[in-house]
């Protein structure tokens, strides 16, 4: 199991460089081509997500970028470090590993940019599972990889 892990501050700006790793990561792990679109969309929405927590909340640490592939699957987990804020009860419904988070007066979550993120990540990727607790949210997307393909 190969992991890349990367570390940003976060601005808006590093958000592209967070998608141009993922994909070449993906590319590397046997992630199909026509898929690879995908891939760099849902990482900058869940990036951009995470950078938006952090900067309304006040966190200075960095946004956290774990890629990971195995042998047939390649997942990506993008971590806010915002106590509680990430998956509303309603937004749970449905969402494999998501938990209650806490009450909406805690944090700001940029007057609904935060549900519409995660309604195009949804749409984006098949397996998906949305985190929150005292030390911040995690969503985690995976997709089917085939290490053994040729590489383009």
């Amino acid at each position: 199991m190969a992991t890349v892990e990367l570390l940003f501050s976060a601005q808006p700006e590093h958000v592209r460089t967070a998608r141009l790793v993922a994909a070449a990561v993906a590319r590397r792990a046997g992630v199909d081509e026509a898929v690879l679109d995908e891939v760099r969309l849902a990482v900058g929405e869940a990036c951009s997500r995470a950078v938006g927590l952090h900067r309304s909340n006040g966190v200075t640490t960095p946004v956290r970028v774990v890629l990971t592939e195995e042998e047939k699957t390649f997942s990506i987990e993008v971590g806010d470090e915002v106590p509680g804020a990430g998956v509303a009860a309603a937004d749970a419904v449905g969402v494999p590993g998501a938990r209650a988070a806490a009450p909406a007066e805690e944090y700001d979550d940029a007057d609904g940019e935060d549900e519409m993120g995660l309604a195009v990540i949804r749409g984006l990727v098949d397996d998906v599972e949305v985190s929150a607790g005292e030390d911040g949210g995690t969503i985690r997307m995976s997709w089917s990889a085939n290490p053994d393909a040729p590489l383009a």
